[in-house]
């Protein structure tokens, strides 16, 4: 790699750092303070700066910022829910991401109506399943609510599930609580034994759910997790680990030869949806025709968070690169200015 490029492709990073506040709790209220039932209720804490590593070929090639430091990632938290899933799809616990997540929960009444009662596991996981109902206090038509007035959001049309892509936090969460179900234990506890042991990440990371998503399961009292930052809670990691959950991906869930994730299960998560072609499972934002990165191959994969948090997955070209708390406009750019160092 050209080393002087390659300084200033970070440089440039750096220069480009999110100007919002690193108090999360004001930023997220620019973000989605204007939507009914704003309030968070999960943790948020404050940032560091921006930070970021660049990994080819195995070996770390530039490295910036506090990327030890555990902070929330926002909805990169959604990747390893999937891959959370996805692990108990690998251990037969879900037969089919077809089946309808009723017949795994079958005491609860979130599936009760007709229309929720035809969604699978799939709608859940390309975030296409129209899911209507209201969970954690949090109804499905308060986050990005449409409508011109808001006496129209509750009254949206409904969508055939598989039918229609709507980016949904309450339908994430909703996932969530069907993992668990499925699981029966504590998804933070899955995710360390199953996937974060044994690929060497730190002890620091947490994954927290809201104070009010708490529910007794076998006798148990057990939290559900949040899919993401829009309410407070999710994925509290460092870069350093971030890069480590990507790199796993880059060698198709392999860690030192062991397989971890299937590859089959990898296939179908970087599968485009009929509904949206620049995604597949969450949060596998794919780069179809090289549209929302055109800097990019058409093969390249980002996991993607609010902020911005990234997890950029490239096999063409061997590399993993995590970079936190960048302008989203110069994030192409960066990525860019990375790769024709490798190029050079």
């Amino acid at each position: 790699m050209d080393k002087a490029a390659l300084d200033r492709a970070v440089a440039y990073a750096v220069a480009h750092e999110n100007p919002g506040p690193k108090d999360l709790a004001l930023d997220r209220a620019v973000l989605f303070g204007e939507e009914p039932f704003d309030e968070a209720v999960g943790p948020l804490g404050e940032r560091a700066a921006l930070n970021g590593l660049v990994v080819r070929h195995g070996a770390i090639v530039a490295e910036w910022g506090d990327t030890a430091r555990a902070d929330l990632t926002f909805s990169v938290t959604k990747s390893f829910l999937s891959t959370v899933v996805g692990l108990a799809w690998q251990q037969g616990l879900i037969h089919d991401v077809k089946d309808r997540v009723v017949d795994y929960m079958p005491t609860t009444e979130l599936f009760d109506s007709p229309h929720n009662a035809k969604i699978t596991w799939e709608h859940l996981l390309r975030q296409t399943s129209d899911w209507r109902g209201t969970l954690w206090d949090k109804p499905d038509w308060a986050d990005r609510p449409e409508g011109e007035k808001p006496s129209d959001y509750p009254n949206r049309p409904l969508h055939e599930p598989g039918t229609h892509y709507k980016y949904n936090d309450v339908r994430v969460n909703l996932l969530a609580l069907a993992a668990l179900h499925v699981w029966r234990k504590p998804l933070p506890q899955v995710l360390r034994a199953e996937l974060m042991d044994p690929i060497g990440a730190s002890s620091t990371w947490r994954w927290h759910g809201y104070r009010n998503s708490w529910i007794e399961l076998d006798g148990q009292r057990m939290q559900s997790v949040s899919g993401g930052g829009h309410w407070g809670g999710g994925m509290f990691i460092s870069a350093r680990d971030m890069l480590r959950f990507g790199y796993l991906f880059l060698h198709n869930g392999r860690w030192g030869g062991r397989p971890v994730v299937s590859d089959e299960w990898i296939r179908m998560a970087r599968t485009p949806g009929s509904a949206n072609p620049t995604y597949g499972f969450m949060n596998w934002f794919l780069n179809t025709d090289r549209e929302p990165l055109p800097s990019a191959p058409a093969t390249a994969v980002t996991f993607r968070g609010a902020g911005n948090n990234i997890i950029y997955i490239d096999w063409e070209h061997d590399l993993v690169v995590v970079v936190r708390w960048i302008q989203g406009d110069a994030l192409d750019s960066f990525l860019g200015q990375v790769l024709a160092a490798i190029l050079s």
